[in-house]
C-alpha cells in the first residue's frame, strides 16, 4: 500500500500563500459567508496532514487546534519538546525526507496524507509525491510575497479535472500531477 500525497492551498491571484513576512491576514479576513469549498470533504478524504514547520507555527497562532486527524510536522529545526503538552498526541515531528516520510506513513495504513506548507509543497512535488492539487485563487493581489511553486528544475504537467467558483469570489481548480 502507498501513500499519496495531495495539496489543498489557497493564494492570492497573483500566487502568493502569504505576505513577505508570512502573514496571512488577506486570507483570513476574506468574506465566504460559511462556504467551505471543498474542505470538509477534502479532509475526510485524507488519514492525516504533513506540515512544513513554517505552516506548524502559524497553525500554532491561532489558538484552538484545527486539526482532528494526526499530524506530522516536517523540521530540521524542532523536537518532540517543541510539540505543546496539549498537542502530544495529535503531532509527531520528524526530520524524515519525502521520500522516507511516506513510507513511513504507508507503513502505518496511510493512504492519502494532505501535504501542507509552501516550502514542503515544493519538496513533494519535486520528489514526485504529489498525486493532486486543489488550488483555490482568493481574489486579491497582494504584489509580493511567498510564492506557492517557487522556482522549478523543469516542467510539471498538470491535467485539468475540476473548476469551481463560490459567491464570495474564491475559485478553485483542481489539478492531476502528471509529470514531474
Amino acid at each position: 500500500m502507498k501513500c499519496n500525497g495531495h495539496v489543498y492551498i489557497a493564494t492570492s491571484i497573483d500566487g502568493f500563500i502569504a505576505r513577505p513576512n508570512g502573514d496571512i491576514d488577506w486570507l483570513m479576513r476574506q468574506s465566504t459567508k460559511g462556504e467551505d469549498h471543498g474542505y470538509d470533504d477534502f479532509m475526510a478524504s485524507v488519514d492525516g496532514l504533513v506540515l512544513g514547520r513554517k505552516s506548524y507555527e502559524k497553525v500554532l497562532s491561532f489558538g484552538a487546534w484545527a486539526y482532528k486527524k494526526p499530524v506530522v510536522v516536517l523540521s530540521r529545526t524542532l523536537s518532540s519538546a517543541d510539540i505543546p503538552v496539549h498537542l502530544q498526541d495529535k503531532v509527531t515531528i520528524s526530520n524524515a525526507t519525502p521520500h522516507e516520510m511516506m513510507h513511513t506513513l504507508s507503513k502505518q495504513g496511510w493512504k492519502n496524507a494532505y501535504i501542507d506548507g509552501g516550502q514542503l509543497i515544493q519538496s513533494f512535488l519535486r520528489s514526485g509525491l504529489i498525486q493532486d492539487i486543489i488550488l483555490t485563487h482568493v481574489p486579491i493581489l497582494l504584489g509580493k510575497g511567498i510564492p506557492l511553486f517557487g522556482d522549478i528544475e523543469h516542467d510539471v504537467d498538470l491535467q485539468h479535472v475540476s473548476t469551481e467558483s463560490y459567491p464570495s469570489g474564491l475559485v478553485s481548480t483542481k489539478y492531476k500531477v502528471m509529470k514531474i
